[in-house]
């Protein structure tokens, strides 16, 4: 999801994007709507797609074996990537640019990229996980040099700026904020869509002038808190201070609680913007997370500040995809898709890495000088034998969110509700209790895929819908992700449904067909005293041959925080690639 256009880049594809919501019809209580059709149709096509399943589960369940049969091979390289995230690509990057080229790149899965990979339905590209990437700030010196190299972004006058053709040019970003006031039909929530994620109290609401107040007083504490300690974005780039490990040794909640913030609207967003970028709520993440998430990169802008340009985002129709595709391009064979890893074995002149190549059935020993373990830490202590003692110490802490990704072709426009046009991020305000109480957590709300689409008419509508389930505890979290790996697809697609038609009662009958993938561990939750654990701060340093990259040595998952990862490990093999271990 994301977190206000310029009026620039609306100036400039003003006339376009006015023809392309052309088709975006105002709903009215006359359209015959009925809370009937909110039920999933028959002929509604579509099911499970992305990661396979079936192969983590394999690996999970140890059917993989290390070479034994006249089948089998050993391959050698200097190093070895395990994981084609983006880490594991940051990586394959920065070790080119060392000047090493003899190098290979396993992956479970038949395409690069991790949780930033694509898809498409009926030739249009969709996300199938992250699907944005705000302009870098000053410390995400790493992704900014890629992204200047690739044309995305340039400087002006000390400042990175994007390229208008990458730039989110629609409205960025709306609430739907429920109003009892109206009367709409049953099953048809009433409410009007602003613009913005931060709900804006109607002045003559109970409690709105506290609101405001409150608003106020967190930017001033998320200010306070930039200037007195260093946060950074990635985090990596800035020394851990006694300060943040104070906030990170208490939850959000906690954090708010003492600081007497217990305004509603206040409360909502900032369990929204959590689970929006974490997986879980105020009630999970650490207060470091709470305050990093603005005071590192958004901001925090109370109603009526002016808005500045680190709230540019970067997005494509297909997400992330379109940058992770880019970082796999040049690889050629040393890209070895569908490779199961299931043993890595650090020895004193080499590190074995068992493989098994799904498609093949063919297992493959690889024997490398270094290996970077890309992939998520809590697979990693299932993978390295023996298991680093920095790891072992630090597999408890682990607990990694599972998220629902849903597609939805629609063959005709939504008829729109009051207020603001269809934004790029549309999200529903829902009620605080369901997200603190409630089995399931509200979803996150949806992107419109073909933001960035200039059709001079309007056309189908293809939206990418999230809902992160970190649950409220950890048994609610395995709860979540049991279901995902056991019910049907019809199901989770009828939850989607339930969760949209309220808002728009037309879009059941316009769906012909929804995609969904199922992340069981998208993404590693920030809870208290992971970010400032030791052992994780161990694992930043190289392990003999072994380097690690991957967003969790930042205790959370985003795309500066996975490059950078990336980058440092190929730094540090270049930088001793000469020298003996």
């Amino acid at each position: 999801m994301s977190w206000s256009g310029h009026s620039t880049r609306r100036a400039w594809l003003g006339g376009a994007v006015g023809l392309g919501l052309a088709g975006c019809r105002r709903w009215s209580a006359e359209t015959g709507v009925s809370p009937s059709n909110a039920l999933l149709r028959p002929e509604v096509e579509g099911g499970w797609v992305g990661a396979h399943m079936d192969r983590g589960h394999a690996w999970r369940d140890g059917l993989g074996k290390p070479p034994s049969s006249a089948r089998d091979q050993t391959r050698r390289v200097h190093t070895l990537i395990v994981g084609a995230g983006v880490a594991g690509l940051s990586a394959a990057r920065g070790l080119q640019q060392a000047g090493i080229d003899d190098f290979a790149v396993l992956d479970l899965e038949d395409e690069a990229g991790g949780n930033s990979r694509g898809h498409s339905i009926h030739g249009l590209p969709c996300p199938l996980g992250a699907h944005y990437l705000p302009v870098p700030g000053p410390a995400a010196v790493e992704v900014a040099q890629w992204l200047e190299e690739i044309g995305v972004i340039r400087q002006v006058q000390g400042r990175w700026q994007g390229d208008e053709r990458h730039l989110c040019h629609s409205l960025q970003e709306r609430l739907f904020v429920p109003d009892a006031r109206q009367d709409y039909p049953p099953g048809v929530q009433a409410g009007h869509w602003q613009e913005g994620i931060l709900p804006m109290p109607m002045a003559d609401s109970p409690g709105a002038a506290q609101t405001q107040a409150q608003y106020l007083r967190f930017s001033q504490e998320v200010a306070n808190a930039a200037r007195q300690w260093p946060f950074a974005m990635p985090t990596a780039h800035a020394p851990w201070h006694p300060g943040l490990d104070a906030l990170d040794r208490q939850t959000f909640a906690q954090w708010l609680d003492a600081h007497g913030f217990d305004a509603t609207a206040l409360r909502w967003y900032l369990d929204y913007a959590c689970r929006d970028d974490y997986g879980a709520g105020i009630h999970q993440v650490s207060a470091w997370a709470g305050l990093q998430y603005f005071a590192s990169r958004h901001g925090f802008d109370e109603p009526g500040a002016s808005r500045d340009p680190h709230d540019a985002v970067l997005t494509w129709s297909q997400g992330n995809a379109w940058l992770t595709q880019r970082l796999a391009q040049g690889l050629g064979d040393r890209w070895q898709a569908g490779q199961m890893a299931t043993r890595i074995r650090p020895g004193r002149h080499d590190v074995q890495v068992d493989a098994l190549d799904t498609r093949s059935g063919l297992r493959v020993r690889w024997v490398a000088a270094k290996v970077v373990v890309a992939v998520p830490l809590f697979i990693a202590a299932r993978l390295i034998d023996p298991m680093p003692p920095a790891l072992k110490a630090l597999a408890p802490s682990l607990r990694y969110a599972p998220w629902l990704v849903s597609n939805l072709w629609l063959n005709k426009p939504l008829q729109d509700r009051p207020g603001v046009p269809m934004a790029w991020d549309n999200v529903r305000q829902a009620p605080l209790e369901m997200a603190t109480n409630a089995p399931l957590e509200p979803a996150l709300g949806y992107v419109n895929a073909r933001h960035q689409s200039l059709a001079p008419t309007p056309g189908p509508m293809l939206l990418t819908h999230y809902w992160a389930l970190g649950g409220q505890n950890p048994q609610a979290l395995a709860n979540h992700r049991q279901r995902l790996a056991r019910q049907p697809w019809q199901t989770w697609a009828q939850s989607v449904l339930d969760d949209l038609s309220p808002v728009h009662p037309d879009l059941p009958g316009k769906l012909g067909r929804i995609d969904l993938m199922r992340w069981g561990h998208a993404m590693v939750i920030p809870t208290p005293g992971l970010r400032g654990h030791p052992a994780l701060a161990a694992l930043a340093q190289p392990q003999g041959r072994l380097h690690f990259a991957h967003s969790d040595l930042s205790a959370y998952s985003v795309f500066e925080e996975a490059f950078t990862r990336g980058a440092f490990a190929a730094r540090a093999i270049g930088a001793s690639k000469n020298r003996p271990v």
